[in-house]
C-alpha cells in the first residue's frame, strides 16, 4: 500500500518530530510511506476567515499532489477533516455558475496565495455582501447534482474516502491496535474538537493507546471540552481562549499524568504553553510520537 504523509503546516514547522514518528510507525507496520514535497497549507485558515477562493485554489493542488496515492495519512484530525469536511462543499461551489465579475476597483491586487499562477476572483470576502437570497416561497432548492466524470468535484469524491487522521487509519484500514510501543509513562488524552466532532474518531486513540506496553492511561475530566485554541479563535479571542485553557489545565492537573496526548499539536500547543508557564511538570506528545516509541527508540 502506497501511503503519503501529509504533514500540515503547524507540524512541518514547528514539529517535525511528529512527521518523523508517523514514518516510523507505518514502515514498522509494512507501509511503503511517502512524502510528496509538493504539499502545502489545506487552505483551513483561507476558508475559515472568509476567504474561500484562495482556499478552493488549494484544494485543487492538495487533490494534484494526493490523487495517485492509495491512502493519505495526517497526524491532525483539525486537517483531515478539512479535507473531508470542507472540500466537497467548495468543489460543488466551484461547479456552480460564476456570479458576474464585479468591476475592479483601483488599486486594488491579487491576494497572492501560495499557489503559483492564481489569480483574483469576485468572491465576496468575510463582510462583504453576498448574492441576494431567492424570495420566500420561490420553492425548494434544486438537489445537487451528481459530480460530473472529470470534474473538480468527481476528483474530491474520489480522494476524500482515502484521507484518514493516524488513528483511523491504524485501527480501521490497517486493523491494529497494538502497534509494538512501548511508553512506561502515566499518560492523559485529551481529544481534540475536530476528530472528536467531525471525524468521529470515538475511541480509537486510547484504544491503541491501551496496548502500549508500560503505559497507564488515566481519564481526563471534562475530556470531551475544547481547550479554547481553535485556530485563528485564539487570536480574535484571547481572554476567552485563555480562560477555556486554563480549566482545561486545571483538569490535566488533577489527573497526575507525567505526559498529556493528543492528535493535534496545534492544539497540544496551546494546552503545553499554559502548562508549561503554570509549571506543572506535564510533557506534551502527539499520539503518534507515543506509538512510535519502543524499548530502543524514546
Amino acid at each position: 500500500m502506497r501511503v503519503a504523509l501529509f504533514i500540515t503546516c503547524v507540524n512541518d514547522t514547528l514539529f517535525p518530530g511528529t512527521g518523523r514518528a508517523v514514518v516510523t510507525l507505518l514502515r514498522r507496520l509494512g507501509c511503503d510511506v511517502d512524502f510528496p514535497r509538493a504539499q502545502t497549507c489545506c487552505g483551513q485558515m483561507h476558508v475559515n476567515t472568509g476567504y474561500p477562493e484562495e482556499g478552493r485554489r488549494l484544494a485543487r493542488h492538495f487533490v494534484d499532489v494526493f490523487a495517485s496515492y492509495d491512502a493519505v495519512v495526517a497526524p491532525s484530525g483539525s486537517c483531515a477533516a478539512m479535507v473531508r469536511e470542507q472540500y466537497p462543499r467548495l468543489a460543488r461551489t466551484a461547479a456552480a455558475p460564476a456570479p458576474a465579475l464585479a468591476p475592479v476597483r483601483a488599486g486594488s491586487g491579487t491576494s497572492g496565495g501560495l499557489i503559483a499562477g492564481t489569480v483574483e476572483t469576485s468572491a465576496p470576502r468575510a463582510g462583504e455582501p453576498g448574492p441576494a437570497a431567492p424570495p420566500r416561497g420561490s420553492g425548494p432548492a434544486p438537489a445537487p447534482r451528481a459530480a460530473e466524470p472529470g470534474s473538480f468535484a468527481a476528483e474530491v469524491a474520489e480522494l476524500v474516502p482515502k484521507v484518514y487522521d493516524l488513528s483511523e487509519f491504524l485501527v480501521d484500514v490497517l486493523g491494529v491496535t497494538d502497534v509494538g510501543a512501548y511508553f512506561p509513562h502515566r499518560v492523559t488524552y485529551h481529544p481534540t474538537c475536530h476528530s472528536m466532532r467531525i471525524l468521529r474518531v470515538g475511541d480509537r486513540p486510547t484504544r491503541l493507546l491501551e496496548r502500549v506496553r508500560g503505559l497507564e492511561l488515566v481519564p481526563l475530566p471534562g475530556a470531551d471540552e475544547c481547550c479554547g485554541f481553535g485556530g485563528t479563535f485564539a487570536v480574535k479571542n484571547p481572554a476567552v481562549s485563555a480562560a477555556m485553557c486554563a480549566d482545561k489545565v486545571h483538569n490535566v492537573a488533577t489527573t497526575g499524568a507525567e505526559v498529556l496526548c493528543a492528535a493535534d499539536n496545534s492544539c497540544l500547543m496551546h494546552i503545553g504553553g499554559t502548562l508549561k508557564r503554570q509549571r506543572t511538570g506535564v510533557r506534551i506528545m502527539h499520539l503518534a510520537e507515543i506509538l512510535a516509541a519502543t524499548e530502543t527508540i524514546r
